[in-house]
Parts: structure tokens; sequence; C-alpha cells
């Protein structure tokens, strides 16, 4: 074989090592971090749900999800351990940069996005009349039909 055909398969061989040795040390490093645990640690899981560890074993976790409310959960469905101030923030609102919006009110209805309330403009000519209105052609078709009772069909 020329060597210039293997250089692809050598290069493919390459990458998958680098993967696989980079998806071992992410492994390594997230077991690391669920063994720092310990009890009143504020974690989130990897559904996304924040609690604080209120017991360990050996492959489940005991979180307190909300005051009095307790779940077990498998060690490896913790997916971050939060620092206090983090944790506090995320999850009780603590936060000294909050952000501070000057007393801006959000409006309940779409009225301040077209600019005009519903309330005043209130005349006849800038309501939309939705009935039916009988044309020129209409009319005739109107009459003809007055005589006959519902489900009856104009004959032609």
């Amino acid at each position: 074989m020329n060597p210039v055909s293997l250089l692809p398969f050598i290069v493919l061989i390459g990458a998958m090592f680098l993967m696989t040795r980079s998806a071992k040390k992410k492994q390594a490093a997230a077991a690391q971090m669920r063994n720092e645990m310990q009890p009143g640690t504020g974690v989130r899981t990897i559904g996304g749900m924040y609690a604080t560890v209120k017991e360990l074993h050996d492959d489940t976790v005991l979180l307190e999800i909300a005051p009095g409310v307790h779940a077990v959960y498998a060690k490896n469905a913790i997916g971050a351990v939060l620092d206090d101030a983090e944790y506090n923030r995320i999850v009780h609102g603590d936060d000294d940069d909050a952000l501070d919006l000057d007393g801006a009110v959000v409006p309940d209805d779409a009225s301040s996005l077209t600019g005009t309330d519903a309330d005043e403009d209130t005349s006849d000519e800038s309501k939309i009349d939705l009935d039916k209105k009988a044309g020129p052609d209409d009319s005739a078709s109107d009459k003809k039909s007055e005589g006959k009772a519902d489900g009856e069909a104009d004959e032609k």
C-alpha cells in the first residue's frame, strides 16, 4: 500500500484517540465534582432542577427540592455542584447586581403596543362592521330564497 493512502486512516485514528481522551477527562472531572458534594451543598440536576443535598449514599443522593420535600436521585443525575453565592442568587434571587428597571411597569394588555388605548376611540367610524352587506348581486338571490325553508336548495 502507498503511505499516502494510509494518511486519512491515521488521521482518523488520531482524532478518535483525542476525542476518547477528552471524554474520559470530562467524565473524571464530573465524578470528582460529585464526590465533593456534602450535605447542605446546592446542586443543579441534569434536568435543570435546583436543590440542596441532604444525604449522600454510594450511588444515590437525597435532595431537598423544596422545604420539607425530599427526592432520591442517582449521583449521575447531578449536573453541577454550585457554590453558595451562585445557588442563593439563582434560587432565592439574592443578587446585589440585579437588573434595576427603575420602576418600569409591564402592561397586562396590548394597548401600549398599538399606541392607542381601547377606551380612547369609541366613535362609530373607527369600528369595523362585520355584518354581511348585500351587494347588487346578492339582493336578487336573497329575494328568490326568502320563501324557502332551511335545507331546500335553489333550483337552476
